[in-house]
């Protein structure tokens, strides 16, 4: 999808603890740094939808799985993924774009490394029955 990149990223596993990267400034996707973030969803919780009108979400799932569900209501076209250590990939979302995830785990966390500081005049929100994706 148009606006949408997923990045392979490496895990390097330890004895005493795993490393698990997320961005560099040199990556594709990187657009700027506003500020970093985690966020949980409880397993068969969704939130969203959610659309940003100037940051560029960098979303990755060190804990968990979280299906994501990206739309485009221009083109009326969905992506979804689902990621976790098993698929740890960062999936950046330009802006523009409606966002919605769930989550698949017990327990499910990921890192948003945004592009702007938070400000809720550049973001909107929609109730689940207003884009119609099946979840399922």
């Amino acid at each position: 999808m148009d606006g949408v990149i997923l990045t392979p990223l490496k895990q390097i596993h330890s004895p005493k603890g795993d490393i698990f990267h997320a961005m560099k400034k040199s990556d594709e996707g990187f657009d700027g740094f506003g500020e970093a973030y985690f966020s949980t969803v409880n397993k068969d919780d969704i939130k969203g939808w959610k659309k940003h009108t100037r940051m560029t979400l960098n979303l990755v799932v060190p804990i968990g799985t979280i299906e994501f569900v990206i739309y485009n209501e221009i083109t009326k076209e969905f992506f979804n993924i689902e990621l976790s250590q098993d698929n740890y990939q960062r999936i950046t979302v330009k802006p523009d774009l409606w966002v919605a995830f769930r989550g698949i785990g017990e327990y499910n966390m990921l890192l948003n490394l945004a592009s702007i500081e938070h400000d809720p005049s550049e973001a909107a929100n929609v109730e689940f029955l207003g884009i119609k994706y099946d979840w399922n």
